[in-house]
């Protein structure tokens, strides 16, 4: 892709968005729930078809919920299945592939959810239709130009003007290399990876584990995915190169397994990848952001990928809606990258650990201890809380729980535990909601972000009102 000085503009959106993987069709939800005008553009003819980003960690379920489709994750989701090894076609144990923990009231969602990737798009995709936008698929970015002011598009249907554009068009991103930004990582694994979607005869293999062989050749899993008829099956390649066809893939699982090809009655859709890790040396680049895969290329193991990518657009979200609607410094956008780039650094270094079985499927996977403290947006700290972290759920004191006081667009003044006085304007983008002690938050005043961070804590209102201003929330506005 070339970057094309064009003329012509068309200022008919805010943000255009390229790539409609997760974090493009979950960034577009949250732009369409703030009323902020957004293209999601997507060069392939539909939706990705594969399971590949198959786990859903338990912070990203807090997100989805958020984004109004925490219903249609349950239905058609599950638990991860206990691990099974075999070997030489027999069982010989089973193997606990995440950390599971209870729900508590503060941590809802205990252990990661699976479900494929396509089915998180498409549910993905229906909220974003409810919410009034949609995909222009078969539309491919091929060229753009951006000044102080936005970014011109040339679009295979024709050109567009935006405020911003966001790169969310994965690991091999167009926009990414058209504007030279480097990216640092490492080869993971040197061996390739072979991942497919596949149907098994119903007697020949059961759906309640997920079925792990290791062979001289290198190991095979096969993971039932809840809601469908599939396994994911994902394999190493110690040597040579994997065979797509539907007959590799059987003669494949013949090969490394005590089932025969004839057993695998479909192959659904297959791939392969080398495993590596590669952090995008920005961002940022002007009007442009980088999100998702496009920013951040991680090992599959531990399954953070997808769930970073739609923390991704999480954080963005609400920071464009503030610029673009409601007065918001410009500045606030740079917050974006220096928040979740050294995220993203860190979970990256997780993923790769847990490849090289250097650290076991934690806590850590679950992303629930993930928090921007010291950064650009966090300022104080009450109770057991510092600016930065995760707002813990609990109960609100009215028979409603936080997540429902927080789930929306707005930003939430929590009072917790204290008659301190709190301030009455701040707009509609601003709600205030005053509970009585819970141990999670201690004692305080605490402004939850609409990402579900606390930005700003202290006793009292002391400071709050300098705080807000900047990011378009002014305390003498009704």
């Amino acid at each position: 892709m070339e970057l094309n000085n064009v003329k012509e503009t068309v200022a008919d959106t805010a943000v255009l968005i390229v790539g409609a993987g997760p974090c493009g069709l979950a960034l577009a939800c949250d732009l369409a729930r703030r009323g902020v005008p957004a293209r999601l553009v997507e060069q392939g003819a539909g939706l990705f078809p594969g399971s590949r980003g198959k786990g859903v960690q338990p912070r990203t379920r807090e997100v989805l919920d958020d984004l109004g489709v925490g219903d249609a994750v349950r239905t058609h989701g599950g638990p991860a299945p206990v691990g099974m090894a075999w070997q030489d076609g027999a069982r010989t144990g089973e193997h606990r592939m995440f950390r599971v923990a209870p729900p508590t009231e503060a941590e809802p969602y205990g252990e990661p959810w699976m479900m494929p990737q396509w089915r998180t798009q498409e549910i993905l995709l229906a909220r974003l239709r409810e919410l009034g936008g949609d995909v222009e698929f078969s539309t491919a970015l091929t060229g753009l130009d951006q000044d102080a002011d936005g970014v011109t598009a040339r679009l295979s249907t024709g050109p567009v003007r935006a405020a911003y554009l966001v790169a969310a068009d994965g690991g091999r991103s167009t926009v990414r290399r058209a504007l030279g930004i480097a990216m640092t990582g490492e080869t993971v694994d040197p061996a390739p990876m072979l991942v497919a979607d596949v149907r098994v005869a119903e007697d020949a293999l059961d759906r309640l584990n997920w079925h792990m062989m290791n062979t001289d050749a290198g190991f095979i899993t096969l993971c039932p995915l809840p809601g469908t008829a599939d396994f994911q099956l994902v394999a190493q390649f110690k040597e040579g190169a994997p065979d797509l066809s539907a007959d590799g893939v059987r003669a494949l699982v013949a090969a490394r397994t005590h089932l025969r090809a004839e057993d695998v009655t479909e192959v659904r859709w297959a791939s392969d990848f080398r495993p590596r890790a590669a952090l995008a040396d920005r961002f940022r680049a002007g009007r442009v952001l980088l999100a998702g895969d496009a920013a951040h290329v991680h090992s599959p193991a531990g399954g953070q990928g997808l769930n970073t990518s739609v923390q991704d657009a999480y954080n963005l979200g609400w920071k464009l809606g503030q610029v673009l609607l409601h007065g918001a410094s410009a500045s606030l956008v740079d917050s974006y990258e220096e928040e979740r780039r050294p995220v993203a650094a860190g979970v990256l270094g997780l993923s790769t650990r847990i490849h090289r079985g250097e650290q076991e499927r934690g806590a850590a996977t679950q992303q629930l201890g993930l928090g921007y403290r010291g950064g650009p947006l966090s300022t104080g700290r009450a109770g057991v809380l510092e600016a930065g972290d995760r707002a813990p759920d609990g109960p609100a004191g009215d028979g409603r729980r936080l997540f429902d006081v927080f789930r929306g667009p707005h930003f939430t003044l929590l009072a917790v535990g204290t008659d301190a006085e709190l301030p009455t304007g701040g707009g509609p983008m601003l709600r205030v909601h005053r509970t009585g002690a819970y141990e999670a938050y201690g004692k305080g005043l605490f402004l939850v972000r609409p990402d579900g961070y606390v930005g700003w804590a202290g006793e009292d209102a002391t400071g709050l009102a300098e705080y807000l201003a900047p990011i378009g929330l002014d305390l003498n506005r009704g």
